[in-house]
């Protein structure tokens, strides 16, 4: 089992370990496979170096690093760090610098984190397998036939090989948590606004959330500690304090109603489907009381998340014109200069994504298609509040598949899409939603069992997580 961030911290903070020794055990991991799995699209290894020695010369001289003194950490590539090339995957940010940093990159480094790198990633975070990085895509550490998941894939790759304890992704409609499943470690999708997005290059803004990968539940509340909170930057941040969560691992789930949905839409394969219902008879024999409820939002979410992702998208990316950072293309006039720079610089998923969005907020279809998914979104919110009545928590399979094979739906979108089935309806609305690793099915491969909880029920939703876990070993 590779070291814990929780561990990691405390031997480094007590004296017992060196940050720097830590490190190198990392990058030596990094040396041996990155070049088979491409999770990075930059390691940091100087930086990482000087970060770790600095950590080392803090402890000798009494000081306390933080709660993540001397723990490896990647970073996905569109989360902005200060003079490092920042691209999100795509060749029309390929080399642009940031002169500031994201508020969560600010918070990581204030906790003692050592950063060694950028991930690679689905471009500006549109796919469910990280091959539509401009850069090459990233393989599965657990068989590099397959993808990784996405669009956080490099992210989730990174802790699967052991190339960082932990790391940071995005999630807009399931990109933390179905690559987690598919690579066999815990990812979360915090509640809305729980997490800043200052500094998170924006996809759809509306759903947008960046959350931890780690191998462990307490690490990831460990890092949901330290990453979360009001900021004022941000104005979609709750004004409240990080919540503790690593008190609540040990409650058990002893009376917690735990929901299984009767109306969840078919299509997930046989082993996912055992390890689903697996997990609900754990948790029924460790005391908790299953309710069956209705959740319709799983049946008609995904046609209005592929509305308002792309026109929310077509908006946010409008600001990439070759004027003020990133490629620039030039041409015969301004206007032919924006046509040649996006051109060459948007990969095929982005440029698909945006002729919908911009379609669908165009004069005349706006009624008709985007508006018409605001008013299904609200929908979706009655239907969880209903659920929510009956039940704490509610569990469904991350993913339909395990970790699939390259290229095996990359010539259908709709196939990819529905890889999205199960985790696109919580960012519809705001809720946070965790995917813990639960035994394996076809292939060997692992399975992830999706944990839901209504708006900032995170506390509940470890509860269940640790549950889980433990059962689990």
């Amino acid at each position: 089992m590779p070291r814990t961030a929780v561990s990691t911290a405390a031997a480094v903070r007590s004296g017992q370990v060196r940050a720097a020794d830590i490190l190198e055990e990392h990058l030596a991991r990094i040396g041996s496979r990155e070049a088979e799995i491409h999770a990075f699209n930059l390691v940091t290894d100087d930086a990482a170096r000087t970060r770790a020695a600095d950590i080392d010369r803090r402890v000798a001289a009494g000081e306390d690093p933080g709660p993540l003194a001397g723990v490896s950490i990647a970073l996905k590539d569109n989360l902005c760090t200060r003079g490092v090339p920042t691209t999100c995957s795509s060749r029309i940010l390929e080399g642009w610098r940031p002169p500031y940093d994201a508020t969560v990159v600010e918070r990581l480094a204030a906790a003692g984190a050592v950063f060694v790198g950028k991930t690679n990633l689905d471009e500006f975070a549109m796919g469910s397998s990280t091959e539509n990085s401009a850069f090459g895509p990233t393989r599965n550490p657990l068989d590099t036939s397959r993808v990784p998941g996405g669009s956080s894939g490099g992210s989730a790759a990174a802790v699967a090989a052991d190339f960082a304890t932990i790391a940071i992704g995005s999630d807009t409609g399931g990109s933390i948590r179905q690559p987690a499943a598919l690579c066999g470690v815990v990812g979360v999708k915090p509640t809305y606004g729980a997490v800043s997005r200052y500094g998170l290059i924006a996809f759809a803004s509306s759903l947008d959330q960046i959350g931890p990968f780690t191998h462990t539940v307490e690490d990831a509340a460990l890092l949901m500690e330290v990453i979360g909170g009001h900021d004022v930057r941000d104005s979609t941040s709750i004004p409240q304090p990080a919540m503790a969560l690593r008190p609540e691992l040990g409650k058990g789930v002893e009376g917690l109603r735990v929901g299984r949905i009767t109306d969840l839409p078919a299509g997930a394969d046989p082993g996912v489907m055992e390890r689903l219902e697996a997990a609900f008879a754990t948790l029924e024999a460790r005391g908790a009381q299953i309710v069956d409820v209705q959740v319709p939002a799983f049946t008609y979410g995904l046609t209005a998340y592929y509305l308002v992702a792309p026109a929310e998208a077509s908006s946010n990316l409008a600001r990439y014109d070759g004027v003020r950072f990133g490629m620039r293309v030039d041409a015969a006039d301004t206007n032919a200069m924006y046509s040649a720079t996006r051109s060459a610089g948007f990969g095929d998923e982005v440029k698909r994504r945006i002729m919908i969005g911009t379609y669908a907020l165009s004069a005349g279809y706006f009624d008709a298609y985007y508006g018409k998914a605001l008013k299904i979104r609200r929908l979706i919110a009655n239907d969880f509040a209903a659920a929510y009545a009956k039940a704490d928590v509610l569990l469904t399979p991350t993913s339909p598949t395990v970790a699939f094979e390259f290229g095996s739906k990359g010539d259908n979108p709709l196939a990819m899409y529905l890889c999205d089935t199960y985790t696109i309806p919580t960012n519809l609305v705001g809720h946070p939603a965790m995917s813990v690793p639960f035994g394996t099915a076809e292939f060997g491969l692992p399975v992830g069992v999706q944990i839901l909880a209504p708006a900032l029920g995170e506390p509940v939703m470890f509860r269940t997580a640790a549950a889980l876990e433990e059962a689990a070993k």
